[in-house]
C-alpha cells in the first residue's frame, strides 16, 4: 500500500467535496437522470461516492469525475449510488385499495391486463401490485412492466428475495399465498413465489429519454420519483408517459406529488389518482 493509500485508509478520507465538483457532478446526474440535487444535497452525494472512492484508491472527488467521463461503466455505478431508493411493501396503501376495487373491477373483457411501475426500486411496488392483481384478476391474462434507471436496485428486484422484516406490511394471507420463508443458509429472508416474479418484466429504462417500445398498460404507477425532477423535466417525462396510457388508464404519483402546472391532458379523480379520458 502507497503511503498516500495508509494516509487516506488512517484518515477515512479522500479529501472534501468542493462547490465545483459538486456542481459537476449535479450537471452530470441532471442530464443522466433528469435528477435536480439541491445544495443541501452536497454531503448525501459525498457520503455515498465515498466508499467508491475507497474501492477505487483515488485520491479525491476529481478524480473519480475523470473516471466517471471517461467510462460509461463507472457512469452506470455512479448514477446507481446517488439515486435514493427507499421503498417498501403497500407503501401508501390507498393507491392498492383503489386498484383493488375500481381500477382492476372496471377493465372489461379478456385482453391481457397490463401495468407499468416505473420507478420501480428494489421492486417493493411492482410484487405488491402483483400480489393484488393475482387477487382480483384470477384467471384473466395479465402482466407487470417494471422499470428503473439503477441497475443495482433492478438486479435485487429480479432476485425478489427480502429481510424477513420486510414483510411487516404485507398481509398475513398474501404473505403465506405468495410468499416463501427462507431456510438454512437463507434462514430470517423470505422470497416472492416463481409463478409471481415470472409476471413481472424488469427492465432498466431512463424516464429522461426516448422510451422504449413497452406498448400501452391500463394502470401506470410513478410514485416517488417526480419530485427529483424541476418543472420542464417533469412536463417531458409526462408528454413521453401519456401515449403509453391507454384511454380511461389510471395514473398514480404518490401523495406528496401533482400534475398542477405540468399536464392538464389527465383528470383527477382522487388527490395522487388521475384518469386519462376515454378516447
Amino acid at each position: 500500500m502507497t503511503t498516500t493509500a495508509v494516509q487516506r485508509h488512517v484518515t477515512g478520507l479522500q479529501g472534501q467535496l468542493t462547490d465545483r465538483e459538486f456542481g459537476q457532478f449535479r450537471a452530470l446526474m441532471y442530464s443522466l437522470a433528469g435528477i435536480s440535487l439541491s445544495d443541501a444535497k452536497k454531503q448525501l452525494v459525498a457520503g455515498r461516492l465515498a466508499r467508491r472512492l475507497r474501492q477505487l484508491d483515488l485520491d479525491g472527488y476529481g478524480s473519480y469525475l475523470k473516471r466517471v467521463q471517461a467510462d460509461a461503466a463507472e457512469r452506470q455505478i455512479a448514477v446507481d449510488l446517488l439515486t435514493t431508493n427507499e421503498t417498501y411493501f403497500f407503501r401508501e396503501p390507498k393507491h392498492f385499495d383503489f386498484l383493488r376495487s375500481h381500477a382492476l373491477p372496471e377493465l372489461k373483457g379478456q385482453s391481457t391486463v397490463r401495468v407499468w411501475s416505473g420507478a420501480c426500486s428494489s421492486g417493493e411496488e411492482p410484487y405488491t401490485i402483483a400480489m393484488v392483481m393475482a387477487e382480483v384478476l384470477a384467471g384473466r391474462p395479465w402482466e407487470i412492466v417494471a422499470s428503473d434507471l439503477s441497475t443495482r436496485v433492478l438486479a435485487h428486484a429480479r432476485e425478489g428475495r427480502y429481510p424477513m422484516d420486510d414483510a411487516a406490511g404485507i398481509p398475513r394471507p398474501l404473505l403465506a399465498k405468495y410468499c416463501l420463508k427462507g431456510i438454512g443458509s437463507q434462514d430470517g429472508t423470505f422470497m416472492m413465489k416463481p409463478e409471481l416474479r415470472g409476471r413481472i418484466n424488469f427492465r432498466q429504462i431512463n424516464l429522461n429519454a426516448a422510451l422504449p417500445d413497452i406498448g400501452q398498460f391500463d394502470v401506470i404507477f410513478l410514485r416517488n420519483v417526480m419530485i427529483y425532477f424541476d418543472l420542464e423535466t417533469k412536463r417531458q417525462v409526462i408528454r413521453r408517459i401519456l401515449p403509453l396510457l391507454r384511454p380511461g388508464g389510471y395514473f398514480m404519483l404518490s401523495h406528496s406529488e401533482n400534475l398542477n402546472g405540468v399536464s392538464d391532458a389527465l383528470k383527477t379523480v382522487r388527490p395522487s389518482i388521475y384518469r386519462k379520458p376515454a378516447a
